[in-house]
């Protein structure tokens, strides 16, 4: 037997006997009512799937039962059966709310043809409430981790910017999460209810990028056996996410530079222009002022991206969310994976925090994930870690340590002066090799002016002598 329940209303007894045992012999369980009032008292005790009701019933008409249902269970699915006279009364029902009208004499298979299409219909939209709402739960602003403060100002901007339509640029190394930032963006905003489009723009090889973009006509390329719709068209109103930006050819940069000045493009082979109601937001984890300057990347284009820039931090900047984040892939492991593991040992702990993870999180999602299957007890230990992790930690570049195992003292003493110099020059050279060797954001990463870098560079012995300070 099926699980949906049918109430059948109708002044004629007939009617009502043969509209139920037809609906019983396809294994819906069936109740009816003899007018609107009847149906209206038993619709407020229990749910009913669908209700097939007549118009024209004494005390209260269908009409009346269709305005309960519409307030009160929105989920049911009303259908009006009418008469040849009163056609137009089911149209206005129609415009209630009511799904769909038989006009009589019905005939048992259009009734059943029609309930089940309407049951389906409603399971599609179940479906996509429910996936909206693991999307909403997956993504939304609350689902960042992070405390410390270099997270704290990316959560800053994404709030203060949702519910705008400019276009954003987020930066930051591979598996820093800035997917997650474009998704939290989409889903704080007024177009959440919008699809939200990513793109790879280095997955997708160049001469196929355009057509993935902005689709094409049947014929315009060998191939090209049918019209397709590209992601631009597929994003209308709701939000496009370009990532890996930095990867595009300088051909499509240029059509894409038009995209963003005008809404507006043509599929390719195609005469006619497109407009679209679009957000834009576009991720690299390259340095593009660097590409603009060496010619790869179009400057027009960087600046029509770069209206809002939010930069994701690398985990080794911020060692404090690490605690957090690896008890979160624990917890999200453990329950998936149906493991035991209780927690982290404070040793196991202190040697996540001291490696410089250049996969970022991803790399530490993947990493729990796999000591929670490998673990050899409730609680994962330094021996359950990966060598090459504890053996890196041991001498993280990015982590000062102050106890005498991480830094050796030798018998004879040591100038503190050169020990300081060594330190600051290994400082200075790790800041500019992390900002591909950017003065200005270097002295940023070290929370000094620019000019006191290049002084202390200078000192140092640092500075090419055959060039300027850039």
């Amino acid at each position: 037997m099926r699980n949906e329940c049918i109430l059948v209303v109708d002044d004629s007894p007939d009617i009502r006997f043969t509209m139920s045992e037809v609906l019983k012999t396809k294994g819906f369980s069936v109740e009816s009512a003899s007018d609107g009032q009847e149906a209206i008292e038993m619709l407020e005790n229990r749910f009913f799937d669908i209700v097939l009701t007549d118009l024209s019933m004494p005390r209260k008409t269908g009409m009346d039962v269709l305005r309960y249902v519409t307030e009160n269970s929105p989920e049911t699915i009303c259908i009006i059966i009418t008469g040849f006279g009163t056609i137009q009364g089911a149209v206005e029902a129609l415009k209630i709310g009511a799904y769909d009208y038989l006009c009589k004499p019905i005939k048992p298979d259009e009734v059943t043809i029609l309930i089940d299409k309407a049951l389906e219909v409603r399971d599609l939209k179940r479906e996509n409430r429910s996936l909206k709402k693991e999307l909403k739960s997956r993504y939304g602003f609350d689902n960042i981790i992070g405390t410390s403060k270099p997270m704290q100002e990316v959560f800053r901007l994404v709030e203060k910017v949702a519910d705008t339509d400019s276009t954003v640029l987020i930066t930051g190394e591979s598996g820093t999460g800035k997917e997650l930032i474009a998704h939290s963006i989409h889903y704080a905003s007024d177009r959440k209810d919008g699809p939200f489009i990513p793109v790879n723009c280095a997955a997708i090889p160049e001469e196929l990028l355009e057509s993935e973009l902005f689709g094409h006509e049947k014929g315009a390329f060998t191939h090209a056996i049918k019209t397709r719709i590209g992601r631009f068209e597929l994003a209308n109103k709701g939000t496009i996410f370009l990532d890996e930006i930095g990867e595009m050819s300088p051909s499509l940069q240029v059509k894409l530079l038009r995209v963003l000045q005008e809404r507006k493009f043509e599929r390719v082979g195609g005469v006619k222009t497109i407009s679209v109601d679009i957000r834009v937001v576009a991720a690299t984890n390259q340095d593009l002022e660097t590409a603009v300057k060496e010619g790869r990347f179009r400057e027009d284009l960087y600046y029509r991206l770069n209206v809002i820039p939010i930069h994701v931090p690398p985990l080794r900047e911020r060692r404090s969310d690490i605690p957090l984040l690896a008890k979160y892939f624990l917890e999200k492991y453990c329950k998936g994976k149906r493991k035991g593991v209780q927690g982290i040992s404070d040793e196991a702990m202190e040697i996540l925090v001291r490696y410089d993870w250049p996969g970022n999180v991803r790399e530490l999602e993947n990493i729990i994930e796999r000591m929670v299957i490998l673990a050899n007890g409730d609680i994962i230990t330094k021996e359950d870690l990966p060598l090459q992790i504890v053996e890196k930690a041991g001498c993280s570049p990015g982590f000062l340590a102050v106890s005498g195992e991480a830094m050796e003292f030798p018998d004879e003493g040591l100038s503190l002066s050169q020990a300081v110099s060594e330190l600051e020059k290994t400082l200075i050279l790790k800041a500019l090799e992390r900002t591909g060797g950017v003065k200005n954001r270097a002295a940023k990463l070290l929370k000094m002016n620019r000019t006191t870098l290049i002084e202390k560079m200078k000192k140092l012995g640092l500075m090419p002598k055959s060039k300027k300070a850039a």
